[in-house]
This record gives structure tokens, sequence and C-alpha cells, in this order.
């Protein structure tokens, strides 16, 4: 059985990447392996584009699960320094969903888009039998902005400083507690604080406030793979090397007690709502600063420097050959 989750760089070299249709002198980006968007030239203004899939969790509460799956598919677009401002989204949904219930997902989804400003620009919303799971749709995001102010995750230079925020694996924390309190083996109090890291996946704002307090050359979401792929990532792309250290990443409480007790090492999970930085040199605490302003922990942990590969206080990391979150789901469930 092949992994779950997103395909492995090599199967995206052998059998994606050298077959993208037709070539097209307006493609500024296409697709590439740890870059999550494409860019579309035209003129002095750019298009950037971003598709994920859609899930919706009820067990989260319908509204809430609208608003973390519209959050989690714009962020491709955000971490390009481009607000998003577009959607077109396909729900092929269980047949067993009545309007009602999808009328309270909608309106999450929906009145997020308009605290963002987002338009909805075209969808396609039906039931089809044999859809069994969270996993209903696909999204594309659309974000218009000025060409020379893209940010890339491959954009790291030596000598900049690395910043991150939230921290790792709040997403799979704040999932597991709501969706599976029981199996966890924790106190109750413990759970509580747990499945208050939902709230932590919000990092669309928290991209704009990074970007707008100047200095990014480098910006990316840590979602499979966590932290440590998302820093393998950036370092492959940017020929550089990455020097962390531990003791300053944020983490949030009730983290460490949940990937202790599902056996996975927090590092390595999915972590929406993380945004990994690249920053000029001085400017990694002004930053950190304007994000930690909105209630979102951010530090700079890091510096990148000559060579290759992601150093967490001396020692090399490198990026998991599957996400364990898919594991800890498939044995809760």
């Amino acid at each position: 059985m092949s992994d779950l989750g997103k395909i492995d760089r090599e199967t995206f070299e052998e059998v994606i990447y050298p077959q993208l249709g037709a070539h097209r002198d307006d493609v500024a980006v296409g697709p590439r392996h740890g870059v999550d968007f494409g860019v579309l030239n035209l003129g002095d203004q750019a298009v950037v584009i971003a598709t994920d899939p859609v899930s919706l969790l009820p067990d989260l509460g319908l509204e809430r699960a609208g608003r973390l799956a519209l959050e989690i598919v714009l962020t491709d677009v955000a971490v390009s320094g481009v607000a998003p401002t577009h959607l077109a989204i396909n729900l092929t949904l269980p047949p067993s969903w009545s309007d009602e219930e999808l009328a309270r997902a909608w309106t999450g989804l929906a009145s997020h888009a308009e605290r963002l400003g987002v338009s909805v620009v075209s969808g396609h919303t039906a039931r089809y039998p044999g859809i069994e799971s969270s996993w209903v749709g696909g999204a594309t995001v659309l974000g218009i902005g000025d060409r020379d102010e893209i940010v890339r995750p491959d954009g790291a230079s030596v000598g900049d400083e690395v910043v991150v925020t939230t921290g790792p694996a709040a997403e799979i924390t704040g999932l597991l507690a709501t969706l599976f309190p029981e199996q966890l083996g924790l106190s109750p109090e413990t759970v509580a604080t747990a499945q208050e890291r939902v709230e932590d996946i919000a990092a669309v704002a928290d991209a704009r406030a990074a970007f707008e307090a100047g200095g990014v050359t480098a910006m990316h979401d840590a979602t499979e793979g966590g932290v440590a792929g998302g820093l393998v990532e950036m370092a492959r792309g940017a020929d550089a090397r990455f020097e962390v250290d531990t003791e300053a990443v944020p983490i949030a409480d009730g983290v460490e007690a949940v990937c202790e007790a599902v056996e996975v090492d927090p590092w390595t999970v999915t972590s929406a709502g993380t945004l990994l930085l690249a920053v000029e040199p001085g400017r990694g605490a002004a930053v950190a600063e304007a994000v930690s302003d909105r209630g979102t922990p951010a530090a700079v942990v890091g510096n990148v420097t000559s060579g290759e590969g992601v150093y967490a206080d001396g020692d090399r990391i490198a990026a998991p050959e599957s996400d364990p979150s898919w594991d800890v789901f498939a044995r809760f469930s």
C-alpha cells in the first residue's frame, strides 16, 4: 500500500513534473515540489494560484469546520505575500448530508471569506454516492498583487534569520483532542487545553502581518511533514543550511502531552497554522513582534548559513518519509 498523504519528491519529479501540459510564457512559477502555489505574470501584476483538497470535520461543529477548511486552503496563497482574493470551490458531499448541515458549513466558510476579503467566484456543490469521509472536494484560490513583491518558500539567503510562528503540532493536537478525547488517556483538564489548539489554525492574517512588517524573503506553512518537513523544503530550495535553536521555538500548551500520548514527534506532524519564515538580517524581531501583536506566538529561532540541510541544536534533522499523523488517525478511527 502506498503512503497516505502527499506523494514524495521522487514520484513528483518522475510522474508529475515532466508532464505539465502546454508551455506558456505567462507561467512564472509552475508546479515544484515544496512550493504550494503557482504564479501567472500579467504585466506588472501577477496572479498567485493554489489548489487544495477540502476537508469538513462535522465533529468540530459545522460552522467552525467550514471556517477551518477555508483557512487551510487560503494559506497556500497567503504565504506568497499576496493576500488571497478569489475562491473557486467544489463540494462533493456524502448523500447523508442534509441541506441544513450544508448551510451551517457554508455559513462558516462564507463568513470567514468575507472577513478576509475573499470573494467566491465559482463553484460546484453536489451529493454523490461513495463519499464517506471528511474529504469532500477541492478549492482553488487566487490572489492578485505586484509581481515584484511575491515571496517564495525557496527565497532564503545566507545571513537571513529564521522565524517560526505558533510552533509545531498545534493542528494535530487540537484535532486529536477534539475528535478522540477519550482515546488519548489524558486528564480532562489536559484534553480541554489541547482542544483550544484548533483555534491556532489561523495563518492567513499572520502571513499578512509578517509580510507587511517587511524583510520577509521566504515563507512556508508547516502542513504535512510538519515543522521539520517544511524547514527541510525551504533549505533545499534555497540551497542553504538552516540552524535552529529548539529552545527558542514556541510550543503551545497541550502539544507535548498529546504528542507523547500518541507517540509522535511534534516536529514531524501536520501543523497547519504554523508559519516558517526567512527574514532579512536584523528584521526577524520586528516580524515576530508583528505576528505576536495579533496574539500568535512567534520568535526568531535561528539563522540561514552556507551549506545545506537543517540542523536543530547542532544535529541534522530530516523530513519524515510520510506524515505520522495519518497512522494516528487510522488507528483511532
